[in-house]
C-alpha cells in the first residue's frame, strides 16, 4: 500500500508549515525500544518526504539529526539555528525551509534566560538551556515578508515557561510583519503560558482558527502509544492576526507500525496575505 500525505506540497499563496519535536537521539536504549533513532529515522524520512512543508520548526534536534531532517526533505532545503549549549552543541531548535520558496533576510538565536546573548545560559529555574530561533523571510512566490519563531520551553519549571512566554511575546510584538510561531511548549493549551501568548489577540492558535481541520484533536505527546483525544496539546503552531489559516492537522500517522517520534507533527496551511486561496 502506498503512503499518502496528510497535506503534502502546497502551491502559493498557501504556505505549508510544520512544528515537530523529532526526539533527540539517546544512547544505551533497549534494542527493541521504539525510541531508538535507528528505528525512527526511516519513519521520519517517510513522513517528511510525503508532507514537504515549506517551513518546519524542529525541536530536540542534535546536529546530525538536524542535517538528517534537511536532507530527508531534499536538496533545496536549508536550515538555521545551532545547539543550545555554551559551545553551540547539543539539542537545537532549527528552522528548516525550502530555499526555492523562501529566502532568509535575517536571523538570530538567543537563550531563554536573563542573559539572552550568552549561549548556554539558564535562568528562572530551568536546569537545561532553552533557546529561541527567530528569522525574517521573503516568500519568493508572493513577495510577502514574514517572521518565523521556533522554540522549546522547559519541561520542569513553570516559572521558566511563564518567563519564556513573556520573551516570546516581546519578540512577536517587536515586528509588524506577519509571524508564525512554532514550538514544543511543554504545557497544555489553555494554561498560563498559552494565555500569555494568545490573550489580547497577539497570537492566534491555528488549531482554533483553521477554516478546516483534517484530524481529530489528538494529544501531541504520544510517547509511542496509540493517539488519544482530550490529552495535552503541548505542541502549538501560532500566527499573528491577519494570517488566514486554511487547514490544520495533528499528524498521528504510523509507518510500518512505528512512530517517527514521541511527539506528533503539527501542521497547517496558511496564507500570509490574509486572503483565502482557491481550493
Amino acid at each position: 500500500m502506498t503512503d499518502s500525505a496528510l497535506i503534502g506540497p502546497v502551491a502559493a499563496p498557501g504556505l505549508h508549515v510544520m512544528s515537530f519535536n523529532i526526539r533527540r537521539r539517546l544512547p544505551h536504549l533497549n534494542p527493541r525500544s521504539p525510541d531508538r533513532w535507528v528505528h525512527r529515522h526511516p519513519l521520519l524520512k517517510r513522513l517528511l518526504e510525503l508532507e514537504q512543508p515549506a517551513l518546519i520548526g524542529v525541536q530536540e534536534a542534535l546536529f546530525d539529526q538536524a542535517n538528517f531532517v534537511r536532507h530527508a526533505l531534499g536538496d533545496r532545503y536549508r536550515s538555521i539555528g545551532y545547539g543550545r549549549e555554551a559551545n553551540r552543541g547539543g539539542e537545537g531548535c532549527p528552522i528548516v525551509y525550502d530555499s526555492h520558496r523562501l529566502r532568509v533576510l535575517t536571523w538570530k538565536q538567543t537563550a531563554l534566560s536573563a542573559t539572552p546573548s550568552q549561549p548556554g545560559s539558564t535562568s528562572w529555574g530551568n536546569r537545561t538551556p532553552r533557546v529561541v530561533v527567530e528569522a525574517s523571510f521573503r516568500d519568493m512566490a508572493t513577495g510577502t515578508e514574514f517572521r518565523a519563531v521556533n522554540t522549546h520551553f522547559d519541561h520542569r519549571s513553570r516559572t521558566s515557561r511563564l518567563r519564556s512566554a513573556d520573551v516570546l511575546r516581546q519578540i512577536v510584538a517587536a515586528s509588524l510583519l506577519p509571524t508564525i510561531a512554532t514550538g514544543d511548549f511543554n504545557t497544555d493549551a489553555n494554561t498560563a503560558p498559552y494565555h500569555r501568548l494568545t490573550d489580547h489577540g497577539l497570537l492566534l492558535d491555528t488549531w482554533n482558527t483553521a477554516e478546516k481541520r483534517l484530524t481529530d484533536e489528538w494529544g501531541t505527546f504520544l510517547n509511542y502509544r496509540p493517539p488519544r483525544r482530550n490529552l495535552k496539546r503541548i505542541d502549538w503552531l501560532l500566527v499573528t492576526p491577519g494570517v488566514t489559516v486554511l487547514t490544520a492537522a495533528i499528524n498521528v500517522k504510523r509507518y510500518g507500525g512505528g512512530w517517527p517520534s514521541d511527539h506528533a507533527a503539527i501542521q497547517a496551511v496558511v496564507n500570509l496575505a490574509g486572503v483565502a486561496s482557491a481550493a
